[in-house]
């Protein structure tokens, strides 16, 4: 068995509802996932399978999301060794952890990406990318900058963002 953690892109269903952290549970223990977990009322799930690729449980569970909820939504997926190497590579660790984000990336992306990034980034907000995800410290709540809007799957690929706090907990509670 392997231990992986799955992270919803949106748990927005449509105006006015939110999915439910133990649907979303129960949704995956319908297609036999074992252990399932969330953290927060964001669309992070834990769990336990059978060691298959990545990219066929990522479809399995988009499939049976749009299934029983009747909406797509792209979930990205990593085991629970990359998820503990993820949080250990923040490149930015004395940051506030709400301030401090990582756009999880199912493509992983280039540096590449980095100066047109920096060419929108106010002054103060530091980014990198480590092993193909991004990484940036807004230094100021992400809700108020301009930055925030081209973090999307239009401009950068399919990924979703999380806080350092999210991320540390997923990793504290991969033990």
């Amino acid at each position: 068995m392997t231990v992986y953690v799955a992270l919803l892109h949106s748990i927005v269903l449509g105006p006015g509802r939110r999915l439910v952290m133990a649907d979303l549970r129960a949704m995956a223990e319908g297609l036999g996932l074992r252990g399932t977990r969330t953290l927060v009322a964001t669309g992070n799930l834990i769990f336990e399978a059978e060691d298959e690729p990545l990219r066929a449980i990522e479809d399995r569970l988009e499939a049976a999301f749009r299934a029983r909820f009747g909406k797509h939504v792209d979930i990205i997926l990593r085991t629970a060794e990359a998820w503990r190497r993820l949080a250990a590579g923040n490149p930015f660790p004395g940051g506030n952890g709400a301030d401090v984000g990582i756009r999880v990336m199912r493509t992983p992306l280039g540096p590449e990406v980095l100066p047109g990034l920096e060419r929108i980034a106010t002054p103060g907000i530091r980014l990198a990318v480590v092993d193909g995800d991004l990484w940036v410290d807004f230094s100021q709540k992400p809700s108020e900058t301009k930055l925030l809007s081209h973090l999307t799957t239009k401009k950068l690929g399919i990924g979703t963002l999380r806080n350092a706090n999210t991320v540390n907990g997923l990793a504290a509670m991969l033990g």
